[in-house]
């Protein structure tokens, strides 16, 4: 065989190779890369709306964060002022019961000198008379004298 046959033999097994090739193998290969490029544009849009996502996920959060930390601090704001509230009622209950404790000792203690008075009032006389009686030397009869022993309780 001369050359010149075995390159035509050869380019003409070369052509059946290329068309076989392109007939049955590259279009396999293309919908692979195909695919495969579909699925890395997906991905990529993807991570782009997760991002997108992420950020106003984060942007709400942060909403959420500052509003919730306002009203703990109100509530905060509130319980103090409740407490003081609560002390000062606390106190003038104290103040008002401490003055009515003293009103009443008070009371108790006028009572108390009234009726010592009237014991006083009443062992005088009653003194009066056994010093009557000894100067007397004569018992005094107290149902008698009645009279006289009440001016003289009056009197003191």
């Amino acid at each position: 065989m001369s050359i010149n046959a075995t390159l035509f033999v050869q380019a003409i097994v070369f052509l059946i190779l290329v068309l076989f090739t392109m007939k049955f193998v590259w279009p396999p290969i293309a919908k692979a890369l195909d695919e495969r490029a579909q699925k890395i544009a997906d991905g990529l849009a993807a991570a782009d709306k997760a991002k997108s996502e992420l950020t106003a996920v984060n942007q709400r959060v942060e909403q959420e964060l500052s509003q919730t930390r306002n009203e703990s601090a109100s509530r905060l704001a509130d319980a103090d002022r409740r407490a003081q509230a609560i002390v000062e009622e606390a106190k003038a209950r104290a103040t008002e019961e401490g003055s009515k404790i003293v009103a009443a000792a008070r009371a108790e203690a006028a009572q108390q000198a009234v009726a010592a008075r009237e014991a006083l009032r009443e062992q005088v006389a009653a003194l009066a008379v056994k010093g009557a009686e000894q100067i007397l030397r004569k018992e005094v009869n107290a149902g008698v004298h009645t009279d006289l022993l009440n001016r003289l309780k009056t009197e003191l």
